[in-house]
């Protein structure tokens, strides 16, 4: 590497690396900032990862901070390898079990949790 063009190339090509990893696993994203936390989400946490468990999937679950709707939260995205982003709103423990056995294990969205869907390949 010489110039910086060769760095910025290095750069984009290590990007574009990260983005097609990241498309090609699941992952849950739960808001965990300050009012997420209040609205129980720690309680949801708990429950996602010890539904995962129960069905033995093995699937990334990070946490976010506000993303402005704090009136929805507990937010949780579910990102499914090639299928849109879907974010769900209002999630408490009660209601993981359906999320993860309907959205996950069989493919089907909880149309009446959605509050936001990202079209695959519009990610990040």
């Amino acid at each position: 590497m010489k110039t910086v063009a060769d760095l910025n190339k290095l750069r984009e090509k290590i990007q574009n690396d990260l983005k097609a990893r990241a498309a090609a696993s699941p992952q849950i994203i739960i808001g965990l900032g300050t009012c997420g936390l209040a609205a129980g989400g720690k309680a949801v946490l708990t429950a996602i990862e010890a539904e995962l468990a129960k069905h033995k999937l093995d699937i990334k679950v990070k946490s976010t901070s506000c993303i402005g709707m704090c009136e929805k939260e507990v937010l949780v995205d579910i990102i499914l390898p090639g299928q849109p982003r879907i974010t769900y709103a209002n999630v408490t423990p009660d209601t993981v079990p359906t999320l993860i056995s309907e959205h996950i294990v069989n493919g089907r969205i909880v149309a009446d949790m959605v509050v936001g869907k990202i079209e695959a390949g519009n990610i990040g």
